[in-house]
């Protein structure tokens, strides 16, 4: 192969690579929501379904919290390792829930999961937008957020591991199959940087410089506040249906758990799946005779979300809330595909792990704040009504985004 092949090439193997590591990050952290019935014979205190709310947002306050620094960080090292690094503890953290025998152990393991986790996402993306900087980079990131959406699916099917063996085996299951991939990535996964520039002796102090300089660069950028609510208002549904859509499935078409974990995410992950390449090969061409091509193709993606939260909210039957469901997966994967290829039309290369970061932590604490507050609409039976109310700062991301947005590159490369 020559090298000019090879420089053609790679940049799809890192998508591979990463692929699969995008599908571990939320096959880990999806699979539990789907085990909580499985669960509750071992662990009592997760009948209470506040008490199973307070454990899977420990995951996104953690999460949240650890974004801005995770990608402060990958803006600064060599992002394979830490890409290799973050697997291998979640993957670690994974099999250790198997052996847990309390709530509160439990509780600890998954917030060392929202640390580990937290670390991936704003360095894979910012790796393979700077493997493809031209027509191909929201469908190169529509392709890696494929496997987070597969990943979603295939944790449905920790119920159904659940249910024929053991909610033990399945932690235990999952997580050996991501330390041995890690050691895959280590052969295989090479780092392309573009680098903020630092001395060779650099101190503690000036470490701190370098950081107040990236944040002061991104607060400072006007549009970076309008991308950042066009992120986060759709993340308000976005996690609620991650956390969930298999209780309502359950309780709104009277069906058993077991079914109703697969089924709520196979068909929220599958059209999402669908969506998301979909949606960046479209972004991708509209981009060749418009420069707002990916905002457009975002707000499309955001349009289709707002009946799907009325359907799945109020819908009663297997059309409406089956229908809801592959629509709301549908408008999600188009939104999701092209969050960061719009921020690199706004935000340099030197600082968009940063800014994603920052992006991870407004969303994932939206996400943390609204499942909570439907752990206590599921107790007292008003789950279906709050969910269909997030339509509304949907609705406000879209109107925003058509009257302020107005970017001037297709990929910024200077501050």
């Amino acid at each position: 192969m020559t090298k000019e092949q090879y420089n053609k090439i790679y940049p799809w193997v890192v998508v591979a690579l990463l692929w699969m590591v995008a599908m571990l990050n939320y096959m880990d952290r999806q699979m539990l929501s789907t085990m909580k019935v499985a669960m509750m014979g071992d662990i009592h205190e997760l009948e209470k379904a506040e008490n199973f709310g307070r454990l899977m947002a420990i995951f996104l306050w953690i999460y949240a919290l650890m974004s801005p620094m995770a990608g402060l960080i990958a803006d600064r090292v060599n992002r394979k390792w830490l890409i290799v690094g973050s697997l291998a503890v979640w993957s670690g953290v994974t099999m250790a829930m198997g052996y847990s025998t309390s709530f509160n152990q439990l509780y600890a393991l998954r917030a060392l999961m929202g640390i580990s986790e937290a670390l991936y996402i704003p360095a894979g993306l910012a790796l393979i937008a700077d493997y493809h900087r031209g027509s191909t980079r929201s469908l190169a990131v529509g392709i890696h957020l494929s496997g987070l959406y597969l990943g979603q699916a295939l944790g449905g099917f920790g119920a159904t591991v659940a249910h024929s063996y053991s909610w033990q085996q399945a932690f235990h299951l999952f997580g050996l199959v991501g330390i041995c991939y890690s050691l895959v990535l280590v052969f295989f996964l090479k780092d392309i940087r573009i680098q903020i520039p630092t001395s060779k002796k650099s101190t503690f102090a000036d470490g701190l410089k370098s950081v107040r300089s990236s944040l002061g660069i991104i607060f400072g950028n006007m549009s970076f506040w309008v991308v950042l609510f066009y992120f986060t208002a759709p993340s308000f549904p976005g996690w609620a249906v991650k956390s969930w859509m298999p209780t309502l499935f359950s309780s709104t078409l009277g069906i058993d758990m077991s079914i109703a974990g697969p089924m709520a995410t196979i068909t929220i992950a599958g059209s999402s799946l669908i969506s998301v390449i979909l949606g960046g090969m479209m972004a991708d061409r509209w981009m060749d005779v418009n420069i707002k091509g990916r905002i457009y193709t975002g707000v499309i993606g955001l349009s289709m979300m707002v009946p799907a939260l009325v359907f799945l909210g109020y819908g009663t039957g297997y059309f409406g809330v089956i229908g809801g469901a592959v629509l709301f997966g549908l408008g999600f994967g188009m939104f999701d595909a092209n969050s960061m290829p719009i921020l690199c039309q706004f935000v340099s290369p030197r600082h968009r792990a940063a800014a994603y970061g920052l992006m991870n932590m407004a969303g994932i604490s939206a996400g943390a704040v609204i499942t909570v507050v439907l752990g206590k609409s599921t107790d007292a039976g008003s789950l279906g009504h709050d969910v269909a109310l997030l339509a509304i700062p949907v609705v406000m991301a879209i109107v925003l985004q058509l009257t302020v947005l107005k970017p001037k590159f297709a990929d910024k490369t200077e501050d």
